[in-house]
């Protein structure tokens, strides 16, 4: 059907509401990437025919059988242990369900009722039945996620069942555009893509502008190493993105919309394309929305995975088919931005913010997150960790509350060394930081930014300097070589690490890279080169013993620089089997059968094969 009008979106919204409240069993099945890769499509495609199967048994012999609806939902959120599936009305959240589950589950739960225990998540002697129960999604506060791994990702229905397209509603017909810009001014918002520019302000600067014709772009472009916010968004939401970009459009004026995202996402192109498809049959997208003069257009543009177009003026560039290069400003996006028309850029999950801000009100907004951070923040949370995946809590929250409480500690109960904040451009934080606040101001006092929100937590099992290499290695590979301080800069940055982490390095190195590194943050063109020597800065500055002990003692603390780690065999351990020397590609293993081998460490190319082979732990790394 075509939504015409206001009462057409409550009676769309009435009868979708009573197609769900006609289930008396849903199965909700997660199907983010995580969970996709995992085998959920399996458990999906198992369970729709058990639950089909049933259905027919009902109508054949009229039994009072409940009435089943299976359905994909967006990331759940415990991505480390799918395939993950929430039975509703029970609310049982199960964990790395098998297809194999299937069948159990339905004679089990669905039919009877029945929890099946094994498939609960466990943490030492507590088991959780419900999802609100577990500590990893109890302790957030959800905004962005609210309806990710609640509703079917690819229904529209379900979304407007839920309230979805109120506030574009309420925007069209209670608010002026002027007055929606205040509202989102006034709520403080700010981007969620890294810098933290005022959202407000920005919409504000594009409607001024006397040209016209106007543009509204999201940066889908998720290019840090470890994150999938944007991703489980798009995948798991699709709908409030589209609605937060439609109030942006009527806000400031525009016609055309885009959404680019990197090809490494077909999953989030595949959903945002449909939900785009619903929208415009249901006249929520396209010409005269809900029969007002407002229309827009949306297009989905796919990048091709240069991380440099995650950076505003590249990223237009490349929509226009261009190389996607960033270019020098000002003029900024807001006034020449995309066919040097003005355009309001941002990236995912600040438009997932819009809608509930405009029914809510700014101030209900600001009661969360801190005075110049309002609202909340998602974050990937991965590395060493006892819960990996995705959250979203308040501005403001520590990590220690991220880290400890949310995520259950470290691995093992290994010690907390440091946390990457921001991705290759961002910086590394330390134990001294546990408690400080997290927000955009926050944390540049500490040489990081907040950036798309990537969280890699490092224990005491971590070499800095190997750290400080790996981002070099993607932020240089990744330039785009436009301007020299970041083409040239990084490359010699990264040469200097790659001496040191192989035992070459001197100590003259520390003072070139301190100096390479504020020369790159200066003078690059984009701030995607300004931010690149962040990683190098932090870590020099709070591990620079770690560097040191790498080019005078030739160690490495973390035994993770392969250059520089020792193997040898403890002679009270070997039984003198051979099987190392058998397995030895350079012939560095020696010895007598029966008796203790030893290695020489000049002819070892540290392959660690002996180490591995070694049935009796007999060798070591010694660094």
């Amino acid at each position: 059907m075509s939504i015409t009008c206001r009462e057409d979106l409550l009676k769309k919204r009435e009868e979708a509401q009573a197609s769900i409240q006609s289930y008396t069993c849903r199965v909700l099945v997660c199907s983010g990437t995580g969970c996709m890769a995992s085998g959920a499509q399996k458990i999906y495609d198992e369970m729709s025919l058990l639950c089909k199967d049933l259905e027919g048994v009902k109508i054949e012999m009229q039994k009072d059988l409940p009435h089943l609806g299976v359905v994909k939902t967006g990331c759940q959120g415990l991505c480390e242990l799918g395939p993950l599936m929430r039975i509703e009305p029970y609310n049982y959240q199960y964990v790395k369900v098998q297809p194999e589950d299937c069948r159990e589950i339905v004679e089990k739960t669905i039919m009877a009722g029945l929890p099946i225990e094994r498939l609960f998540y466990s943490h030492g002697e507590n088991i959780y039945e419900h999802p609100q129960d577990i500590p990893f999604l109890k302790l957030q506060t959800r905004i962005v996620l609210e309806n990710c791994g609640n509703i079917d990702a690819e229904s529209i229905d379900e979304y407007i069942a839920i309230g979805g397209f109120s506030a574009l509603s309420k925007a069209l017909f209670e608010m002026t555009p002027e007055t929606v810009i205040d509202e989102v001014d006034k709520s403080g918002l700010r981007g969620r893509g890294g810098a933290g520019f005022p959202a407000g302000k920005k919409w504000k600067q594009v409607a001024g502008q006397p040209e016209k014709t106007r543009y509204v772009v999201c940066n889908g472009d998720e290019g840090d190493p470890g994150a999938f916010m944007d991703g489980s968004v798009m995948e798991g939401d699709p709908y409030k993105m589209i609605e937060g970009m439609t109030i942006a459009a009527y806000a400031v004026g525009a016609q055309e919309g885009y959404i680019y995202v990197r090809a490494e996402y077909p999953l989030s192109v595949a959903r945002l394309k449909k939900a785009m498809r619903q929208a415009e049959e249901y006249g929520l997208l396209g010409d005269h929305i809900l029969g007002t003069d407002f229309s827009f257009h949306l297009h989905i543009n796919r990048g091709a995975g240069a991380f440099v177009c995650g950076e505003g003026s590249a990223l237009t560039a490349s929509i226009e088919g261009n190389r996607g290069m960033p270019r020098v400003k000002p003029p900024r996006t807001v006034e020449k931005g995309l066919w040097e028309k003005p355009t309001v850029l941002n990236n995912v999950e600040t438009y997932a913010n819009v809608p509930k801000i405009i029914l809510e009100g700014a101030d209900w907004f600001r009661t969360i997150g801190t005075e110049k951070s309002p609202g909340t923040k998602t974050f990937s949370l991965t590395g060493s960790i006892e819960t990996t995946g995705l959250i979203e809590v308040p501005m403001g929250t520590t990590l220690r509350h991220i880290i400890y409480d949310i995520g259950g500690g470290l691995k093992s109960g290994a010690a907390f060394k440091g946390v990457q904040i921001g991705g290759p451009s961002g910086g590394c934080l330390t134990e001294e930081h546990l408690d400080q606040p997290l927000d955009f101001d926050a944390v540049k006092k500490f040489d990081a930014i907040m950036g798309s929100g990537g969280l890699v937590v490092m224990d005491e099992n971590t070499c800095m300097v190997e750290v400080a290499r790996f981002f070099m290695s993607f932020t240089q590979r990744e330039s785009c070589g436009k301007c020299v301080p970041c083409r040239e800069g990084t490359k010699r940055m990264l040469e200097i690490l790659e001496r040191i982490v192989e035992g070459k390095g001197e100590l003259k190195d520390l003072d070139q890279l301190e100096e390479l590194a504020e020369m790159v943050r200066s003078m690059a063109l984009c701030g995607l080169g300004k931010s690149a020597p962040l990683p190098v800065i932090s870590t020099l500055k709070r591990f620079r013993e770690e560097y040191e002990e790498h080019i005078i003692n030739k160690k490495c603390r973390a035994k993770v620089c392969t250059a520089l780690r020792q193997f040898h065999i403890n002679p009270e351990f070997c039984k003198g089997c051979g099987k190392c020397a058998k397995n030895c590609p350079t012939g560095a293993i020696t010895g007598a059968r029966k008796h203790p081998y030893t290695i020489n460490n000049d002819l070892c190319i540290k392959c660690g094969n002996c180490k591995d082979n070694c049935a009796f732990d007999a060798v070591y790394v010694e660094a």
